[in-house]
């Protein structure tokens, strides 16, 4: 069966501090026009083990990315959101608290990808192969990417500059191939399933990582943990999975601890958190 690598636990994300950067503008800064100060941010992921020098490299290479920019008042730098950053954090959104821990109301059709590309062109193919994992395909077989419902392929292949190597089509399976057969010869479900046994045995206790100072940075891992969850997630048609898959448990339980810490976490902020309106205060956008 064709496994989906995992990433970091993103309670150890030191090394990948773009994750909780992401997470952090998504919880504070979505929907708003404003930026955050610098300082502000570097204080709010020291609490949770990133250093000074990890975060502003970081923000530097977003900024880079086209992800954010940079506003000054006086002395200050200020970080906001570009449109590319915004719909990067819509779309965590929308996976968060509209897809469902479960798929069903799949109808019975999936999205194929199917390339070839020679040895030449490895580093295209691994490209590929991580943008069509990250966006919930698994491999069927070589050069076969298989994903269910109907799922637009289109931006990653155009991004990838690939559209002369790869076809994309939408079918159902017929005899004597069973959904049931696709599901488990291209997705390891033990290991997605792995995955939020994990995010229950960590959060699922009567004080839930109590390391941490505070409601603001706990709500933050929260986040980042179960962003990375459904992300992970090809979002299987609940007919192929068992009954009781975790995944249902682990969804009631992010709402119910999000629901707990969230007043907290936003009074924390707002007495942490530097911001200005960015509207009162364009400064240097580069």
């Amino acid at each position: 069966m064709a496994a989906i690598d995992d990433d970091e636990n993103p309670l150890s994300l030191s090394a990948r501090p773009q994750f909780l950067l992401l997470n952090f503008f998504g919880l504070h800064l979505l929907g708003r026009d404003a930026a955050v100060y610098s300082g502000s941010i570097i204080e709010v992921l020291d609490r949770v083990g990133v250093s000074e020098q990890a975060v502003r490299s970081t923000l530097t290479r977003m900024v880079g990315r086209g992800l954010l920019t940079r506003h000054r008042q006086g002395r200050r730098v200020y970080f906001g959101l570009t449109a590319r950053a915004i719909t990067v954090l819509e779309d965590g959104k929308r996976r968060i608290w509209g897809t469902g821990a479960v798929n069903r109301d799949w109808d019975g059709n999936w999205t194929l990808v199917g390339f070839s590309l020679p040895d030449t062109r490895r580093s295209d193919r691994h490209d590929l192969r991580s943008r069509l994992i990250w966006a919930g395909f698994g491999m069927l077989q070589n050069g076969l990417w298989i994903a269910p419902g109907t799922q637009d392929a289109s931006e990653i292949i155009e991004e990838l500059g690939l559209a002369e190597n790869v076809s994309v089509f939408t079918a159902q399976h017929a005899k004597p191939t069973e959904s049931a057969d696709l599901v488990h010869k291209a997705f390891d479900t033990d290991v997605i399933a792995a995955r939020y046994e994990a995010f229950l045995a960590r959060w699922d206790t009567a004080d839930p990582l109590p390391s941490l100072p505070d409601d603001l940075v706990r709500r933050l891992l929260l986040h980042t943990e179960w962003l990375q969850l459904v992300r992970q997630d090809p979002h299987l048609p609940a007919e192929h999975l068992k009954e009781d898959w975790p995944a249902i448990r682990a969804e009631r339980l992010f709402r119910r601890l999000d629901e707990q810490i969230r007043d907290a976490a936003t009074r924390t902020a707002a007495e942490l958190v530097d911001e200005i309106p960015i509207g009162e205060h364009p400064g240097d956008t580069r």
